[in-house]
């Protein structure tokens, strides 16, 4: 019997090996090309809506977290704010220095403004202020703007505002020095 030489036998096999390569590679695009079955369409569509629920969840998480960064930051520079305004007002001559006065300006810049108004069209707004406000921008307007406009308020208002006015005037009396010359302050 003859013997089959090498070269063919090497022949045979890398013939074997190509058609067996073509198969292998022929199965796997009709498995990638094959119609889904319902059970794999179910089990896609959970899982992409897991993702989405997990997606969802996160940036509902990062949103939470930015918020309460935000508030914290806003918390911190709010108590700074107010630790300097109580060591501002602790410390001796704080208004001279100017820190009080932007406020008691606002009060003179709104003196002003119900000076140059009608007297009845400044009393109907002048009677929604908080009486703290009206005292204050009272005792800056002139006497005789004064005047007009709480005669042009309702009787109920100005008697509040006179009666706020007084009680100033009373404490501001009250906490005088008294006067020099042998008297004694009563305790």
């Amino acid at each position: 019997m003859a013997r089959p030489s090498l070269l063919l036998m090497t022949a045979v096999a890398s013939a074997l090996a190509v058609v067996a390569n073509a198969s292998t590679i022929a199965s796997t695009a009709t498995q990638s090309n094959a119609p889904k079955t319902r059970l794999g369409n179910s089990i896609e569509q959970d899982l992409a809506q897991r993702d989405a629920d997990a997606a969802r969840r996160k940036r509902g998480l990062d949103l939470r977290e930015q918020a309460t960064k935000a508030a914290q930051a806003r918390l911190q520079a709010d108590l700074e704010a107010r630790q300097k305004e109580t060591e501002v007002a602790a410390t001796p001559g704080a208004t001279a220095n100017g820190v009080a006065e932007p406020a008691e300006a606002q009060f003179d810049e709104l003196a002003r403004i119900y000076q140059a108004m009608k007297p009845r069209a400044a009393a109907v707004v002048f009677e929604q202020l908080d009486m703290e406000v009206q005292m204050k921008v009272a005792q800056r307007m002139r006497e005789r703007s004064t005047a007009l406009v709480m005669a042009a308020m309702t009787p109920k208002g100005a008697a509040a505002l006179s009666m706020a006015l007084a009680r100033k005037s009373a404490r501001m009396a009250a906490a005088a020095p008294p006067p020099q010359g042998g008297q004694r302050a009563r305790k």
